[in-house]
């Protein structure tokens, strides 16, 4: 069973990313502040749940939470920055759009680049002990899906629609075979043997 939160504060917003370990693609993160008389016993990690089930949070999430945004941050971005720093960026985007502003941030993982001044905690595994992180989770998954869906409609070749972005064997075996694409992470490890791809 998922706790609520972590804090006493009433505006506590809990934070996550999606896509860190993909080749192409955005790295989303959202955040969010449950009302208090939240409760859906499907609520997990998101990795855990089925399509199905993360629209369905998806929906209640949008519909039922207090405040709740996203951020975005561009594969050209993550390769100027690192991607550990887009992650942050996109959560400091996320958390710039909640109206009204939060007063503690759970963050799902170990490290965090502080938000302001506004006090925060780390929770490793976070997605899959806390209410409000798992929301988050949700959110920047779903968001992330339908962005990479798009994108397969656009650049079919490396199953996108399946893979999301992530490394798998026919998502660089398209990038060994015809190359990569605006949406493709530079600064990561493309192909096995980088000696192979045409730059």
């Amino acid at each position: 069973m998922l706790i609520r939160q972590i804090s006493n504060f009433k505006l506590e917003a809990g934070c996550d990313e999606a896509g860190r370990g993909c080749l192409a693609g955005p790295v989303v993160a959202a955040a969010v502040i449950l009302k208090e008389d939240f409760s859906n016993p499907l609520l997990n990690d998101s990795k855990k749940l089925t399509e199905k089930h993360r629209l369905l949070l998806k929906d209640e999430i949008e519909n039922e939470a207090f405040a709740w945004a996203i951020g975005i941050v561009e594969p050209i971005k993550i390769d100027e920055i690192n991607i550990l720093n887009a992650s942050f960026l996109a959560m400091h985007k996320a958390l710039k759009k909640l109206k009204p502003q939060p007063k503690f941030i759970a963050i799902d993982g170990n490290r965090f680049n502080p938000y302001g001044k506004t006090p925060f905690e780390c929770v490793i595994k976070g997605d899959g002990k806390v209410q409000n992180i798992a929301a988050a989770s949700v959110l920047a998954k779903t968001y992330r899906d339908e962005i990479m869906q798009k994108l397969h409609l656009k650049y079919p070749e490396y199953g996108w629609d399946k893979n999301k972005g992530y490394p798998t064997k026919k998502h660089r075996e398209a990038i060994k075979k015809i190359g990569t694409t605006p949406f493709h992470r530079m600064s990561f490890t493309l192909l096995p043997n980088q000696l192979k791809l045409q730059l």
